[in-house]
This record gives structure tokens, C-alpha cells and sequence, in this order.
């Protein structure tokens, strides 16, 4: 499913049109991305968890050449499924 297709069922699952399914779908997604940016964890119940994690540097290698590179340190974004969303996939 792609993001036109997500919004065209929230639209019908909603009752809304689809421009403002798409602006309830930025606002969620803007909002996530605001609490991460701060280093805060975003909790849905049932359906699951948005938080951030630290990536140490470490060393890697270049597929194309062999030549060792240094990756640096980055913060990453992590997604914990909840039990209501993995108990709804396993059906």
C-alpha cells in the first residue's frame, strides 16, 4: 500500500475527503517526527511505539573497492510493534 492508496481509506474510513485525510496524515507523521527530533518516544497504544536509539561508530567496508571506511555515530528512528498490532497481523 502506498500513501495515496493509505489515503484514499482513511478518506472512507474517516468520513472525510481526501485533502483532509492527507492533512490528518501530515499532521500525525509531522508530529511523530517533531517528538523524535527532541528524543522523545511517541506510545500508541495497541498499535505500537516510535522511539530513537544511538548508533555507535563503528568500522565498515567498501563493497566496490575493500577499502575500510569509518561510519560515524548517528541517532536512528525505531518502531516497537504493540501486542493489539501484532496480535491483528497474526490472523
Amino acid at each position: 500500500m502506498n500513501k495515496e492508496q493509505l489515503l484514499e481509506v482513511m478518506a472512507q474510513k474517516a468520513n472525510i475527503t481526501k485533502k483532509q485525510a492527507g492533512e490528518a496524515l501530515e499532521a500525525l507523521t509531522g508530529g511523530i517526527v517533531d517528538a523524535l527530533k527532541k528524543g522523545k518516544s511517541v506510545a500508541l497504544t495497541g498499535f505500537g511505539t516510535f522511539k530513537t536509539s544511538k548508533r555507535a561508530a563503528r568500522q565498515g567496508v567498501n563493497p566496490a573497492t575493500g577499502a575500510k571506511i569509518q561510519i560515524p555515530a548517528a541517532v536512528v528512528p525505531k518502531f516497537s510493534a504493540g501486542k493489539g498490532l501484532k496480535e491483528a497481523v497474526r490472523k
